[in-house]
Formats: structure tokens, sequence, C-alpha cells
């Protein structure tokens, strides 16, 4: 019986991480090259993943592999979104990733402007 309850609290435990980490994370598309971080990412289909709950650690993922991290917070929104890439243009005329928005997600990722 103890090897049934220490089996049962295992399995919960992942399982709850395994939720709470989709829920940290969400795909996103960009169809024109923007910068995160010091990297630049071309267009393409991408994965943020974050810890935290305000301010935030973001990794962008592409086929598996980190390809960026920096910098963010969490925002609220007024209700669930549509996926939405935010870009803002630099003084050298390059974009840069500012906010990330998911389907199906009440909140929004603003990268930091590193």
């Amino acid at each position: 019986m103890k090897y049934i309850a220490s089996f049962t609290a295992v399995a919960f435990v992942l399982c709850a991480a395994a939720f709470a980490k989709d829920a940290n994370s969400g795909n996103f598309e960009l169809t024109q090259p923007a910068r995160v971080g010091s990297t630049v990412l071309q267009p393409g289909h991408y994965k943020a993943e974050w810890t935290g709950s305000q301010a935030v650690q973001i990794s962008i993922v592409q086929n598996g592999k980190t390809v960026a991290t920096t910098q963010g917070t969490v925002k609220a929104l007024p209700k669930r979104s549509a996926d939405a890439v935010t870009l803002e243009t630099l003084q050298d005329k390059t974009q840069r990733v500012d906010e990330i928005d998911f389907s199906r997600h009440s909140e929004a990722l603003v990268l930091s402007g590193m």
C-alpha cells in the first residue's frame, strides 16, 4: 500500500509539472526577420517558453533547440487573444519582437528591449 501511495504522489507531481510547462509556453510565427535579445530570428515557426510569474526568463525554441533567450514580463489581457507578434522598428531600421500574444491565452509576453 505504501508503494502505491508513493507512486501516485510521484505521478501527480510529474503531471502537474507537465501541465505547468504547457501553461507557460505558446507558439508563434514570424513573417520577417526580427531580433530577440541579441539574436536575429528568421521568418518561421517558433515556440516561446517562460519561467516565472511576472518578471520572466523567456526561451525561444525552434525545432526543439533554444535559439534565443531574453527577459520579459507577463501582461494580463482583458480577454483571450488571437496569435499576434508586435514588432518595434529600431533606429537602425531592424525589427525587434516587442510582444507576443498567443491564441487561447489571457496573457501576453512583453519582451525587454535588450
